[in-house]
């Protein structure tokens, strides 16, 4: 009885050796020896030998019946021309992003060297089945990842389509199969943005640039002895900051290295090891590599073509950029959500710009920071320029109103900052359809832009160059009802004014923490801690 306490599947195991006597049998076994790996996968859950799960279990059955489960990667021994393209790309798949891991690469190679150095090895009709197997479960994934991105889907992933059909899959294979190789094929589907042509350049760059290089890991807890200095030293010439060749080693040399460090991975060069600072000399290049792949797989969620105009912000980077024709025509410094008050990532489009509006207070920010300062003194409320408006729309003197017994649940006024420039808008704010009631805007705190650090808003995005965008939005004809210096002269006369664009421009916000220039990679922090949940996805 106690044996029939077990119901759990059998497991198919496929054989791990079949020595035939005669080549010529080879291929006949090869296909029994398929038959058998196609049914183990069914049998265990879709995972394969390696204990990866198959990609596609169902194209993977649909591909091999077409021929009775007869090999594909080779014939009477010998693998045919793409076999071989196809363990390269698997190989070099860290410069486009992806793991080799993730595509059967240690399984893969083990066999692949068995069978071109082991002539025992060629005679092995279950290693022959299994490298078969792998690497047609391998090109449907590494296909679809360049593709779609290797990521889920997210809820602002732009592309019409999410996933090939087991058809497309399987005609995929069969062009590759006929051509030889599968390198072009695999680079068509790749997106041709330049911001992803640029990255993929920089990835190549960068694992150039420190290929030979070693480096030790510092303590992160430290303190600033003559013995921790020298080994900062150290990390330093171990990966070409610094070279102390005949120089006296000092604190001036030392901020040297330092500095040049933090300018290449885009880190405030105040010269000073702190703490961002070590842990960043502690990444080993594999990191910063994998850094890069999760944004080149963001451009992957992106359509293959964009509209000729758009506003592009990237978060990370603080940076908005306003594309035309495929040319940045304005790029400006932005301050963006503090990670506990986040800018949301989105797609939509430009509608109206306001000169001197309002600025209605988020009720989040009328509980948390607000009443709890009015409780104390109404005075607040004129400091902050702020008046009370009631359910009718009629402002409320504030003395008139007992503040002892509003709260979160209790609070029938809005708040709003009066137009001018100390309105915490600015001089503009600039309008675009979205749930989360973002906008872009000006700000009355100007000198925060110096900031290399700049995640301290409440969600919304202010702009340095929101004069510009506004000249921008008008001058074209088919934008707007109004000229450029009619914008200049309502500023100057300081009037509230409402410029409605007659041409939807397209806004996204996006979230790139990396990104190519000049052949060089470019990296931003992880403000929002995105960058972890996408390598989790990715399995980075």
């Amino acid at each position: 009885m106690l044996l029939a306490c077990g119901h759990g599947k059998k497991h198919a195991t496929p054989k791990k050796k079949q020595i035939v006597a005669n080549i010529r049998q080879l291929d006949e076994v090869v296909k029994e020896s398929i038959t058998e790996r196609l049914s183990a996968i069914q049998d265990n859950d879709g995972l394969m030998e390696d204990s990866l799960p198959a990609f596609r279990p169902e194209a993977l059955q649909e591909f091999y019946k077409e021929k009775e489960n007869a090999s594909r990667w080779s014939k009477d021994g010998v693998p045919n021309a793409a076999a071989a393209t196809m363990i390269d790309a698997i190989k070099q798949a860290e410069d486009v992003g992806l793991l080799p891991a993730r595509y059967h690469e240690p399984a893969l190679n083990t066999a692949w060297e068995q069978l071109s150095n082991d002539p025992a090895a060629k005679k092995d009709a279950a290693l022959w089945a299994r490298m078969d197997v792998m690497l047609t479960d391998a090109f449907m994934r590494m296909a679809s990842d360049l593709r779609f991105g290797a990521a889920p889907r997210d809820s602002v992933t732009l592309k019409a389509d999410s996933l090939f059909t087991d058809t497309e899959l399987t005609a995929k294979l069969h062009q590759v199969l006929e051509q030889g190789e599968v390198t072009t094929l695999l680079h068509d589907l790749e997106p041709t943005h330049p911001g992803y042509v640029a990255l993929k350049e920089g990835i190549r760059t960068f694992k150039e640039k420190y290929a030979g290089y070693h480096w030790d890991t510092l303590p992160l807890n430290y303190t600033d002895t003559p013995a921790f200095r020298l080994m900062v030293v150290d990390r330093l010439v171990q990966s070409g900051h610094l070279d102390t060749t005949g120089k006296e080693i000092d604190s001036a040399l030392i901020k040297t290295g330092v500095k040049a460090f933090q300018k290449e991975f885009n880190i405030y060069p105040d010269g000073v090891p702190g703490k961002r600072t070590v842990m960043a000399l502690n990444r080993s290049v594999h990191d910063w590599v994998m850094q890069a792949a999760v944004n080149l797989d963001r451009w992957r969620k992106l359509p293959d073509t964009l509209p000729k105009q758009y506003i592009m912000v990237n978060l990370p980077g603080y940076t908005l950029q306003v594309v035309d024709s495929g040319e940045v025509k304005l790029e400006s410094r932005v301050i963006v959500g503090t990670p506990r008050t986040r800018t949301p990532i989105l797609n939509s489009y430009m509608t109206n710009f306001m000169l001197f509006p309002y600025w209605r207070v988020p009720y989040s920010i009328v509980f948390k920071e607000m009443l709890p300062a009015i409780k104390k003194d109404v005075g607040y409320l004129a400091a902050k320029n702020l008046e009370v408006i009631d359910a009718s729309g009629n402002a409320v003197d504030p003395h008139t109103i007992d503040w002892s017994k509003l709260s979160k649940g209790h609070f029938p006024y809005v708040l709003r900052q009066m137009d001018g420039l100390d309105n915490s808008l600015g001089i503009m704010k600039f309008n675009f359809r979205n749930k989360y009631s973002v906008y872009l805007h000006d700000t009355n705190n100007r000198g925060l832009f110096k900031n290399s650090m700049r995640a301290m808003s409440h969600g919304c995005v202010r702009v340095q160059q929101w004069d510009s965008l506004a000249q921008y939005l008008v001058s074209s004809p088919d934008t707007a009802n109004h000229r450029g210096d009619s914008i200049r002269a309502w500023i100057d006369r300081e009037e509230k004014r409402q410029v409605d664009l007659t041409r939807r421009v397209p806004i996204y916000f996006r979230y790139f923490t990396a990104e190519g220039k000049d052949g060089t990679l470019v990296f931003y922090d992880d403000i929002y801690a995105e960058d972890k949940v996408v390598r989790r996805q990715m399995g980075l």
